[in-house]
């Protein structure tokens, strides 16, 4: 059997950074043709970008997938909403932790599987600036070990 096949589009680095990450969820996406299109030249952006409960569904709210330039006038508005894909049980889950007081929908990556695009969706508890500065001086730590063991 082949192994399932992942290309990253894109990768929010910062999330990484700004939240502790509680649990990861793998979506699907709906898209437009020339969103499709955009992402397969991978022009994306997930800076600033959460993701929202309403009405029972969920949504990836301010991704910024850029203009298809072949694209006509047809073309996708950049930093529309976009719907993602999840199991009701899954959503029903996310919806009462992200009513708790500073949990929140974050996405992590967009990427290819299998010819499908997905998107990373992470339920993360915000950092205190304490929490930020441990995790730098962690960073700088493992690079000097690094650093130190290679010489």
């Amino acid at each position: 059997m082949e192994k399932d096949e992942e290309k990253n589009i894109t990768v929010n680095r910062k999330a990484r950074f700004e939240y502790s990450i509680i649990e990861t969820y793998e979506t699907g996406i709906v898209l437009t043709g020339t969103e499709v299109k955009a992402l397969r030249q991978g022009k994306a952006n997930l800076v600033d970008s959460y993701g929202s409960v309403k009405n029972g569904e969920v949504w990836l709210v301010s991704a910024n997938i850029s203009v298809y330039e072949q694209g006509n006038i047809n073309n996708h508005e950049p930093t529309r909403s976009r719907k993602l894909l999840l199991n009701k049980k899954e959503i029903r889950k996310l919806s009462s932790k992200i009513k708790e007081k500073g949990y929140t929908l974050v996405p992590l990556r967009l990427y290819f599987k299998n010819g499908k695009i997905k998107v990373e969706m992470a339920l993360a508890k915000g950092k205190k600036v304490y929490d930020k500065r441990e995790t730098i001086a962690k960073r700088d730590y493992e690079r000097d070990k690094a650093r130190n063991f290679k010489n």
